[in-house]
């Protein structure tokens, strides 16, 4: 292994053979700890540690890396304080995560280190939109990805890839080739001779480095930080090591041939590194011990100050910690004016405009960007033409391109990139072009921007609108109600407005929350609902249900197009009396308003376009039941679209949706 220091001194090789070390030396210590249970699980970097030190090494401190499993270098060379690391992989309370996320599941933004999932791959378009964050502010910065070479199978690695050429994105992406994915070698992982060819097909620069060798990987990376930044380009860096402990300890290593182990120790990134700092005379023997000594006492001391104390459960904690609370997230709200129902129902707007129900979104929209300066839009089709529906239409000639941005097809990357831009203060708006595409970036929602305050304290202020349901003629893969995929999911927030003046109004609160918050906004009523609206910038409560109007037979408990569907009905039966809640939000859902519309008429329907099985109707008829039991005089009724796909046909699309099923379901409920 030849190593060329250039114009490193002699303190600086010293400083680097210390943090290529320090990782080791844990390693070591935490492997004893392993055996004696005092940890659970461990994934092993030994062998590659020179990746992880060497790149950050070549960052500066507040440059955004998003590590994996096999980078304790990373946070080690952060400089983070190893008694509080002991305690986040022993699962205390005192760790970066409170005990609620395991080994390298969790980051800082103190050290601006951006944690991991387990999926791996959405890590990358995270890098994306911290990098674009500082590209619109000019900033002389990057940002840096791990990956493994099974990560690379990954579609989020070829949509963020894809991403960064596109928009000419200061990032670096890193592959740690270590010859396995778990047990599959790479073989069965690609055909390409060197993954590093893969940069080729994006347009992007890339380069194959020997990954054991830290000055190598230090001086490398330095050049490329040089060179994105100086081009405004991303690169691709391929790192050949070998992985010489199992995937993690408990899955061995009896799938790998002996003698790679034999092979791979001859290139061992700390040994080789301490031989040539003796042969240049660096360092002699005796100095090399001593820093060992020092490193040792070091690790012990600080594993000494461990709190070994068991976890305190505190459930009241656990449930708030799901969500960023608003006051506690600087410069996150505007001075603006919440309309309550009362305000709604009672009070003549001076300064009103009758509008449709998608010029009071479009509205809304207009008017947060005004507000707010950091509100990035993104999403397919949406600055010249002005998105599928025509929403942002007009929106480039008012902000500029940078603020209203097209985005290729790659949703799961595009959510990834609003949440790395939201690491670095900015809010984001996508539009995902219909809410049934929410598919392809399930992953990065669910698991990425919904767990991500719960689980290191981060929040994500990212709004997705939702394009929803059918009544359109649009077939199975263009009008599907799915908001139930996502109210399953702790840490999201869903709104469902059914008028202009809801429309306009959650969709700004949505934009004011520094949650992740699910828009669904139903295509059906874009162009054929108009209401009277503020023309103020003002916010509808997230979280709150709306009584459209008061009864004394029936609850219908309903939201979106299905409001519409009980007004229409209910104008044709004036002699039934029906108590209407919009819930307007469903997640969280305003239970009080559910149980005073109960208490009113002790009968019970729960209206939506959704299918019936897994709807969010079956979720509210067990609060009911659970909740107002001795309130009922009938059983609670759902009255929703059948459990097919959405069909094409207009008239087969008519008696899929619960309409047809309406006045057949309020019938049975009254005549109980």
């Amino acid at each position: 292994m030849e190593f060329y220091r250039k114009d490193l001194s002699n303190e600086q090789l010293i400083d680097f053979y210390k943090a290529l070390l320090i990782p080791r030396m844990i390693e070591e210590k935490m492997l004893v700890l392993l055996r004696q249970g005092k940890i659970s699980k461990w994934f092993s970097g030994i062998g590659q540690e020179a990746i992880s030190v060497g790149a950050t090494l070549a960052l500066k401190h507040d440059e955004w890396i998003m590590p994996l499993h096999r980078n304790l270098g990373v946070f080690t060379t952060r400089s983070m304080p190893l008694h509080k690391l002991f305690m986040q992989w022993q699962g205390s309370a005192e760790g970066y995560s409170k005990g609620r996320e395991r080994s390298f599941h969790f980051g800082n933004k103190t050290h601006h280190i951006c944690g991991m999932i387990s999926h791996l791959g959405p890590q990358l378009a995270i890098a994306d939109g911290v990098a674009l964050a500082h590209k619109l502010k000019r900033e002389d910065k990057v940002s840096l990805a791990f990956t493994g070479e099974g990560g690379t199978s990954e579609g989020d690695f070829h949509e963020a890839l894809n991403v960064a050429a596109v928009w000419d994105l200061p990032v670096i992406f890193l592959i740690e080739n270590n010859g396995y994915g778990l047990s599959t070698p790479t073989h069965e992982q690609y055909r390409c001779e060197n993954l590093v060819d893969r940069a080729k097909g994006y347009g992007i620069e890339g380069v194959q480095i020997d990954g054991n060798n830290i000055l190598t990987v230090y001086d490398t990376i330095k050049g490329i930080r040089d060179y994105c930044i100086a081009n405004q380009k991303p690169y691709l860096v391929e790192c050949t090591t070998f992985r010489m402990r199992g995937h993690e300890e408990a899955s061995g290593t009896k799938y790998i041939p002996a003698h790679l182990f034999e092979e791979w120790k001859e290139k061992d990134p700390v040994i080789n590194f301490e031989k040539y700092l003796l042969h240049e005379e660096v360092l002699a023997q005796e100095a090399i011990e001593s820093i060992k000594q020092e490193t040792k006492s070091y690790i012990d001391e600080e594993l000494v100050e461990v709190n070994a104390s068991s976890i305190i459960i505190n459930t009241e904690n656990e449930l708030k910690d799901v969500y960023a609370d608003k006051s506690a997230v600087n410069g996150q709200r505007s001075t603006v004016k919440v309309i309550d129902n009362a305000d709604l129902s009672t009070v003549s707007y001076q300064q009103s405009t009758d509008k449709r129900f998608i010029n009071a979104i479009s509205d809304g929209l207009k008017q947060s960007m005004e507000q707010h300066p950091n509100l990035i839009l993104m999403g397919q089709d949406i600055a010249e033409y002005g998105g599928a529906f025509k929403i942002t239409e007009g929106f480039v000639e008012m902000f500029g391109k940078e603020r209203v941005r097209n985005t290729p097809i790659c949703e799961s990357a595009i959510v990834g990139a609003a949440l790395g831009l939201s690491l670095e203060g900015f809010k984001v708006m996508m539009e995902m072009q219909f809410a049934d595409f929410a598919s392809v970036g399930f992953n990065q929602i669910v698991n990425n921007l919904a767990k991500i305050h719960y689980r290191w304290n981060q929040h994500a202020d990212v709004v997705i609108r939702m394009p929803t349901g059918a009544g359109v003629g649009a077939g199975p893969f263009h009008s599907q109600s799915n908001e139930a995929w996502f109210v399953h999911t702790p840490g999201l927030k869903i709104v469902y407005p059914s008028t202009p003046v809801d429309a306009k109004g959650l969709l700004i609160a949505a934009l004011n929350d520094p949650n992740p918050v699910l828009y669904f906004e139903h295509k059906a009523l874009y162009r054929s609902i108009s209401g009277n609206v503020p023309d103020e910038y003002y916010e509808i409560e997230i979280g709150k249900a709306r009584v459209v109007q008061y009864g004394d037979d029936i609850s219908i408990i309903t939201y979106g197009s299905g409001v519409h569907w009980v007004l229409e009905y209910t104008n044709a039966h004036q002699d039934i009396s029906i108590d209407i809640v919009d819930l307007r939000t469903l997640l969280p859902l305003d239970y009080e308003a559910i149980k005073a519309s109960i208490e009113r008429t002790g009968k019970a329907l729960i209206l939506h376009e959704d299918t019936l099985t897994g709807g969010i109707g079956g979720e509210i008829a067990a609060w009911i039941s659970e909740h107002c039991f001795e309130m009922l005089d009938a059983p609670v009724v759902r009255c929703a679209s059948l459990d097919t796909p959405v069909p094409f046909n207009i008239e087969l699309e008519k008696n899929f949706l619960a309409k047809a099923r309406l006045e057949e379901s309020i019938e049975k409920l009254i005549n109980y």
